[in-house]
């Protein structure tokens, strides 16, 4: 409902490109998500990129507060850097893993800048 009163409306239309644009959907208690995307029609992050970021959101973890959310999340980045050291490659799920470690740990890792990297590589791998 709007503050008027009014039902509200959400549109959504088909756009073939969008250069320079920063999208967040979302609200009052809801994760929100920011895409940014820059039009310049880069390719998705390889395997290198993607360790790399998850690399340093596990660095970035040791200077938050020691407890059993942080060991959890922890535990699922080795999982994942061990997946992609040893495969080299990335394998399908993964991206869809890492996506849901970091909504399931949004609130021990909202602020963390290294969170919103990894959160912004698995963006661009897209489904």
């Amino acid at each position: 409902m709007t503050q008027d009163g009014g039902a509200g409306e959400v549109r959504i239309e088909r756009i073939d490109r969008i250069d320079g644009s920063t999208f967040s959907i979302g609200g009052t208690n809801i994760t929100n998500t920011t895409v940014h995307h820059d039009g310049s029609g880069a390719a998705a992050p390889g395997a290198a990129e993607l360790l790399e970021a998850v690399r340093e959101l596990r660095i970035a973890l040791v200077h938050l507060p020691r407890s059993a959310d942080c060991s959890a999340l922890d535990a699922e980045l080795v999982e994942a850097a061990g997946e992609l050291e040893e495969a080299g490659e990335i394998r399908p799920g993964l991206p869809a893993r890492l996506r849901g470690a970091l909504q399931r740990w949004a609130p021990l890792v909202d602020s963390v800048n290294a969170a919103a990297a990894l959160g912004g590589l698995l963006a661009a791998l897209g489904s």
